[in-house]
């Protein structure tokens, strides 16, 4: 598995632990992030991810800021991307059941860090339930 992941200044020491343990499952993790915590602005980390998850370079995409709204909207303007802000892993599951997400944006300022881990174990965890009414719907989304 390949794993995109991308984070502003906000996000940086979640997503340090996020690469770690997502190294320690030998997933391939390419970073697009900060590592420090100078001000960067969001899209510059969010629409590389969105590119690979879009372009089918990594299997899914990870991004982090401190409210998830500005790297969830910046990754969902691309086609393909289906990018879900959780706040809890109950939420992480279905967006993976319901609609096949394939980002997950998370809000750093407002879950705790172990909160985190457990939410993107459960993202790359969970499978779409697919067919009938998830499908349909999952179809619809794309803009014509």
């Amino acid at each position: 598995m390949k794993i995109a992941i991308g984070n502003d200044h906000a996000g940086t020491e979640y997503k340090l632990a996020i690469v770690g343990m997502l190294k320690s499952k030998a997933i391939e993790v390419k970073n697009y992030g900060t590592d420090g915590t100078d001000s960067v602005d969001y899209p510059d980390f969010a629409h590389p991810v969105a590119n690979d998850v879009a372009n089918g370079i990594v299997d899914f995409g990870i991004v982090v800021c401190g409210s998830g709204n500005g790297a969830n909207m910046t990754t969902n303007k691309h086609q393909l991307v289906r990018s879900a802000l959780c706040w809890n892993k109950e939420i992480t599951a279905l967006a993976r059941e319901h609609n096949d997400a394939n980002i997950l944006s998370l809000p750093a300022r407002f879950i705790a860090l172990p909160q985190a881990l457990e939410m993107v174990d459960t993202f790359i965890k969970t499978k779409f339930e697919g067919g009938g009414r998830h499908e349909r719907r999952v179809e619809k989304i794309p803009c014509q």
